[in-house]
């Protein structure tokens, strides 16, 4: 056969392939609504502590994001696609065993935020925002890495866990009340009690570690489907099970939170209110990713299964199937903020002139998030199917064009800060084109 299979079961119709997506989705996109929707309170309480703090905020999301990245969809797209994988060839032993591999991958990791972000946070976040914001900052940073990075870590690991097994409400559960918790805890301390921009990284670690906590319980008490072994020798094999896709993710979410520092670092020269101003824009850039991964674990882990049981023609529809219901999902938020960016500005800032350049910038971008969002939904399956290649050059050519035909488009093009923000665009686009044109029977096959 072309995929190299034989006797696979018939192929499900597209409504019933729609309805097990969102068996699984539902909880997850419920989780990933209320996310952001916190993420916007978190850009509210910046902005209410001035623009100096907001550029401060500003300066420390895309490390937040990356984080955030890292250990959800990137890393812990590998820990559910491998466990994924484990369970779809009959295999639960090694998904246990993958649990204890998985949590040391976490603390590493963890690792790599804290070195620099809680004990040299001014040298860091003045390369990318100046001294003014990385002075607001340096507090924040390091009570959001030094206390929070860790249990984010652990937490969202574990949760990948859950969602490898399938059990993606349970995954859901611990963190959703962890992040309901988020905005009123940091509300009250960054006002009631007067700490600040510093209060929202302490709330932020707080939650973190209660959702963690609840998470390993459940992990520990089997919700998974399986319990974990976490004693005994470590594997290389099993720890190439979760990086082999893992690094690659994490590469790619880098190179994501890459574009937004090095497009900041161009933006700094035109002053702090240009920081914080596309600070907005990003934010709900990224607002487009926990949008798109509730969809996109309940791909990671239906897709996994399917290459699991050597079942390629499924993980492909399910692939398809699932980018529509993505998109059904992101692209009227992409609506609303293209078609009233001037309202979508004035909710996160009062600022005349923060609100004006966010405006611009909510104008050019906005249009571009549906490719974004589409794209997200086959990274996210592209990972359960171990094929990483396309998502690789789609990430790789967002940063080229955001980045340097951004430069070129305000350098030498003369369109100045325009020219910056349609370069955003444009890669934003590619990204999400690149990413179709590797889901097809070519790449999506049996080696």
């Amino acid at each position: 056969m072309p995929d190299g299979t034989t006797a696979l079961a018939p192929l499900p119709s597209r409504g019933e392939m729609a309805r097990r997506i969102l068996v699984l989705a539902a909880p997850t996109t419920l989780g990933a609504a209320m996310q952001s929707a916190c993420m916007l309170a978190e850009t509210w309480l910046a902005a209410r502590q001035g623009t100096a703090a907001l550029a401060g905020w500003a300066v420390v999301l895309p490390f937040s994001l990356l984080l955030g990245m890292m250990s959800t969809g990137a890393m812990g797209g590998g820990v559910s696609s491998a466990v994924a994988r484990a369970l779809g060839a009959k295999k639960p032993d090694e998904a246990s065993q993958l649990v204890r591999h998985a949590l040391i991958i976490a603390f590493v990791f963890a690792l790599l935020f804290i070195i620099p972000l809680a004990i040299f946070p001014t040298a860091v976040l003045g390369l990318v925002g100046g001294a003014e914001a990385a002075a607001a900052a340096a507090t924040y940073s390091m009570l959001t890495f030094g206390a929070g990075a860790l249990p984010a870590w652990f937490s969202n690991v574990l949760a990948s866990v859950l969602r490898g097994g399938g059990k993606h409400a349970l995954a859901t559960r611990a963190q959703l009340v962890a992040w309901l918790c988020y905005p009123p805890l940091a509300f009250v301390l960054m006002e009631t009690l007067g700490m600040g921009l510093p209060g929202l990284g302490l709330a932020f670690a707080l939650c973190m570690a209660g959702g963690a906590a609840a998470l390993a319980v459940t992990v520990l008490r089997g919700g998974a489907g399986f319990t974990p072994v976490l004693r005994g020798p470590v594997s290389p094999t099993l720890f190439w099970k979760i990086l082999s896709v893992g690094l690659v993710a994490c590469m790619m979410a880098s190179i994501s939170n890459l574009t937004t520092i090095l497009v900041t670092a161009q933006i700094k020269t035109q002053g702090a209110a240009a920081v914080a101003a596309y600070g907005v824009s990003a934010r709900l850039e990224f607002l487009m990713i926990p949008l798109a991964f509730g969809v996109g674990a309940a791909l990671t882990a239906l897709v996994g299964r399917a290459v699991g049981a050597g079942d390629w023609p499924l993980a492909r529809r399910t692939a398809w199937v699932g980018t529509f219901m993505a998109l059904a999902v992101t692209v009227p938020v992409a609506l609303f903020v293209a078609l009233f960016p001037a309202t979508t500005a004035a909710f996160f800032s009062h600022d005349p002139e923060v609100q004006a350049i966010a405006t611009r910038a909510l104008r050019i971008v906005g249009p571009a998030m549906p490719f974004f969002g589409g794209g997200m939904a086959l990274y996210f399956a592209s990972i359960g199917a171990a094929r990483m290649g396309h998502p690789v050059i789609a990430g790789f050519s967002r940063i080229a064009i955001a980045v340097g035909g951004g430069w070129w488009l305000a350098e030498n093009a003369g369109m100045g800060l325009e020219g910056q923000l349609i370069g955003v665009a444009l890669g934003i686009t590619a990204f999400g084109l690149i990413n179709v044109v590797g889901v097809r029977p070519g790449i999506w096959r049996k080696r």
